[in-house]
């Protein structure tokens, strides 16, 4: 499984929306600008961002994206199932509900699809229990250890 750069430019630009939490509206040209993203790009990762009720756009001359809800009720695994789908390695382990394709003939039979839920709750489950306000967090500590930012 491979995240790919929706899953990752999101995540990227929804950290930056949480570090301006509460303080209005931020621009896209602002996000792009302070996280080396594409704004046109931003533009088109937004559209199911919103849809999912994660954020929530401000028209006008001082609008722009804020968080719908708290930093620390927004996790990683919530942004990535809205723009990339459910997040499975493999299709047998997507419910018909979740993909076009024809459920596998040897799913109940196969030795190894165990093995392949398994990887993918922990994964899930990692991606589950990190909120926006952890990523704030992290982000913290990075300038005290002396990363580069």
């Amino acid at each position: 499984m491979k995240i790919s750069t929706k899953g990752r430019y999101s995540v990227t630009a929804l950290y930056d929306l949480a570090l301006h939490d509460g303080m209005g509206a931020t621009s896209l040209k602002s996000i792009a600008k302070s996280q080396g993203l594409s704004e046109n790009y931003l533009e088109q990762l937004m559209v199911p961002l919103r849809r999912a009720g994660i954020v929530k756009s401000i028209r006008g001359a001082q609008g722009g994206y804020m968080l719908a809800k708290s930093p620390s009720e927004i996790t990683i695994g919530e942004i990535i199932r809205a723009v990339e789908g459910p997040i499975a390695l493999v299709d047998c382990l997507l419910t018909s509900a979740e993909s076009d394709k024809q459920p596998c003939e040897k799913a109940c039979d196969c030795v190894t699809r165990g093995v392949w839920e398994k990887v993918a709750g922990s994964i899930n489950s990692v991606l589950n229990n990190i909120t926006l306000e952890d990523l704030c967090q992290d982000g913290e500590g990075m300038q005290h250890v002396g990363c580069a930012r």
